[in-house]
């Protein structure tokens, strides 16, 4: 899965990429501000930290987002092909808004992010409506010529889109249908995809509370309940420096600012969640791995996750919580407590679930 990292210009959104992904960017990279630049982030899963410590496994895999860093968005950036291109392949935006004080980076006006949010969304709901006017327009050619339910389907879902945008509200919170959205997964509509706002605040000795009190301070409480929506906070400048030191000095440091973890790995964990993904987890001697679907997947599809021949051959899933686990201390204690459980293939796996799969192959 996919997130797209926007901003207007000088916010800090490519050094939170670089930060997020730990990707190194060539001078080439950066003298080009148009380049998309792609990189992964592994998401923190405390979870499946313990249980590697209890297993020892020889390989611990995370589960991970693929992050695209596109440059400054604006209206001019918007009618470029190859920029709107790598915008419609991402499943979800990161918006990174400026919050922080700083004379020596340039800023038009006051810091203002939900004026930012607003002027940034008003560019993406502009882009979506000129596609819609678009093909609505060919379908009132191609419906004088043959005139068929799907045609017709699509006309009135798209007037319907165009209405709503034309209230200057996003395709995300457009009530639809699963066949409405399915219908319109073509189009890659940009303000239909889930929105996380990121304010990046300045660096203060009470930066934990900062961070905390931050959406609510700059008016983003509202915006951010919306459907598909969310809002969080980091100081890129204190992230930064984290990311120069060891586990240990870093967890020292975080707690200078009362915090008990970066607001990257909050990001991140925010980022999973708004794109609607959970983790089941495997645990065992070779390797413990968290495996990444989307909400209410069904068992037999989850095994799938793991290879195809899995969800082809599914008898049953043997599962347990991956707490119950810790604390039977193996899967053969747990088994002869009775806290195994045999679940069918319409089973919906739960985030947090330890799965093993029983299978015929």
């Amino acid at each position: 899965m996919k997130s797209g990292i926007i901003g207007l210009p000088q916010v800090g959104k490519t050094s939170l990429f670089r930060m997020l992904t730990g990707a190194t960017l060539s001078a080439h990279a950066l003298a080009n501000p148009r380049e998309a630049h792609i990189g992964v982030a592994k998401v923190p899963d405390d979870r499946l930290d313990r249980l590697a410590a209890l297993y020892k496994p020889k390989k611990l895999t995370h589960a991970s987002i693929e992050y695209v860093d596109v440059g400054a968005i604006g209206q001019d950036a918007l009618k470029e092909t190859a920029y709107i291109g790598h915008l419609r392949q991402v499943d979800a935006l990161v918006h990174v808004l400026r919050a922080f004080e700083d004379d020596s980076i340039p800023h038009v006006g006051p810091i203002d992010p939900l004026r930012d949010i607003k002027n940034v969304e008003f560019d993406l709901m502009v882009s979506d409506l000129g596609q819609i006017e678009k093909r609505l327009e060919r379908l009132v050619k191609d419906l004088k010529k043959m005139r068929s339910p799907d045609l017709e389907k699509e006309n009135e879902l798209l007037i319907k889109a165009k209405a709503h945008l034309e209230t200057e509200k996003p395709l995300r919170e457009m009530e639809m249908t699963p066949e409405d959205k399915k219908r319109l997964r073509g189009f890659m509509f940009l303000s239909e995809k889930p929105m996380l706002y990121v304010l990046n605040v300045t660096e203060t000795q009470e930066l934990g509370k900062a961070l905390e009190g931050a959406v609510s301070k700059y008016n983003l409480s509202e915006v951010a309940s919306r459907p598909n929506a969310g809002a969080t906070a980091v100081c890129a400048k204190v992230e930064a420096e984290l990311a120069e030191m060891s586990d240990e000095d870093a967890a020292e440091f975080l707690s200078s600012y009362g915090l008990s973890e970066s607001g990257l790995v909050r990001l991140i964990r925010q980022t999973y969640h708004l794109l609607g993904l959970i983790s089941f987890l495997t645990a065992g001697e070779d390797e413990c791995r968290a495996w990444t679907i989307p909400v209410h997947t069904r068992a037999v599809e989850a095994a799938g996750a793991i290879h195809s021949d899995l969800e082809k051959h599914f008898i049953r899933a043997e599962t347990i919580r991956w707490d119950q686990l810790l604390e039977a201390g193996s899967e053969a204690n747990a088994r002869a407590k009775g806290q195994l459980r045999l679940e069918g293939k319409d089973y919906i796996v739960q985030d947090g679930d330890v799965m093993h799969i029983r299978h015929s192959g």
